[in-house]
């Protein structure tokens, strides 16, 4: 068999495997993936050689003994919650007798693309697991060192316990393996990028499968005329520095023109961490002299709608809540957008009007997260709008079936 029909296998016999099983398996790979930390941090090493430490997804890449203690962690919690399948959504009774009931259930087989971000693995594997899925992992030639080391231990986990270690699957590295999966029909019945734009709009555009998009997040914060500085300050820079590798880092700052006069004070803690900020002219007017001028750059038409994953920072001047809603929407992915504001009547407006996953009130984007929402760990950030949107936790990784019984009834 290929590796598709061995997927297709696998995923059919876990629908026999019982909570308490797939709950010790996450434990064990946990328990694992510290005691192999040193093994997995080797493979990791061989990756971080071959890539540039100035590069942004550098700490993308990078493995710790922090961070797999971390990623373990993140599966214990995946053991600890609830199971989403078998869950009663509906239940009818039909005036013939007949019960209808609607109950989730896995999707099957789900395919993965991914960047530099070995963790995915571990995730991804523990997410589908726990929801009844196979998976199939498809990480970039960047990581192929630290995926190939943490796939082999989770099969190794696997056989021990006695599951089928095609539960996961990590395909080769190369085009050929990408082109394969996206047009597997009929095995593989979801596929999920994660990335950045350019990946998930490849995936969009030649896969013959569902696809689910994530990942891609042009984040803004809109500094409304009644926001508070203090908040301000705070909210900007941890959305923009706590991690700008990550999808819900801050791109665009957009500010009410009545307020240019403290944006030099909002933005003065950026200059700590290095941000370059591309400020349009207003803003710049404002700024300059009072920002590190090897810092300030003015603002071109490309600086806006752009996911920097990097420290940069563009900066908007608006004279209205409208105008700021329209600049965010001709430029954003629809993944988090915020609003700075103490202004209820704003507020009502943003949230009403801002088409996003995730709409945020004085509170940084960097809580777009499955673990922060409290759903545990998620798959990815949905950007669309059907099936699922936002965080993709265990019930997002569930479709659905009708059960339907009776005691001989027949259709006349």
């Amino acid at each position: 068999m290929n590796w598709k029909e061995k997927a297709v296998v696998a995923s059919r016999m876990l629908n026999l495997a019982d909570a308490g099983t797939i709950n010790k398996l996450l434990e064990d790979v946990a328990d694992a993936a510290v005691a192999s930390g040193r093994r997995i941090l080797e493979a990791n090493a061989l990756d971080l050689a071959a890539m540039d430490r100035s590069n942004p997804m550098y700490d993308r890449l990078l493995l710790t003994e922090e961070r797999i203690a971390g990623i373990a962690a993140d599966m214990r919690n995946v053991a600890l919650l609830p199971s989403p399948l078998g869950k009663v959504q509906q239940e009818l009774e039909r005036p013939n007798g007949m019960t209808i009931t609607r109950v989730s259930v896995p999707f099957g087989v789900i395919g993965i693309i991914y960047e530099a971000r070995p963790n995915v693995s571990f995730d991804v594997f523990s997410l589908c697991l726990k929801s009844g899925n196979a998976c199939v992992l498809k990480g970039g030639t960047d990581a192929i060192h630290s995926n190939t080391a943490i796939v082999k231990l989770i099969k190794e986990v696997l056989e021990r316990n006695g599951l089928n270690p095609d539960c996961v699957t990590l395909l080769p590295a190369g085009r050929e393996a990408t082109a394969e999966l996206l047009n597997a029909v009929g095995f593989v019945d979801m596929i999920i990028p994660r990335g950045g734009k350019g990946l998930i709009d490849f995936v969009r555009s030649n896969a013959r499968i569902p696809v689910i998009e994530t990942g891609a997040g042009i984040c803004h914060t809109y500094f409304d005329a009644d926001g508070d500085l203090e908040k301000g300050k705070q909210i900007v820079f941890n959305a923009k520095t706590r991690r700008v590798s990550v999808c819900n880092s801050l791109d665009c700052l957009v500010i009410h023109s009545d307020r240019l006069a403290d944006l030099a004070a909002l933005c003065l803690p950026l200059a700590a961490r290095d941000v370059i900020i591309y400020a349009d002219e207003p803003s710049y007017t404002y700024l300059e002299g009072h920002y590190p001028s090897r810092l300030l750059q003015h603002a071109v038409e490309e600086s806006f709608g752009t996911e920097f994953l990097d420290y940069k920072l563009a900066v908007k001047t608006v004279a209205s809540k409208e105008e700021a809603v329209e600049h965010i929407s001709v430029n954003s992915s629809k993944h988090s957008e915020c609003i700075i504001s103490e202004n209820d009547e704003a507020i009502r407006y943003f949230d009403t009007m801002v088409d996003a996953a995730c709409v945020y009130t004085n509170v940084s984007t960097a809580f777009t997260d499955g673990a922060q929402f409290g759903l545990g760990a998620e798959i990815g950030i949905s950007t669309q709008k059907l099936h699922a949107r936002g965080p993709m936790a265990l019930d997002e990784l569930c479709s659905y079936k009708w059960i339907i019984k009776g005691s001989g009834q027949i259709r006349g």
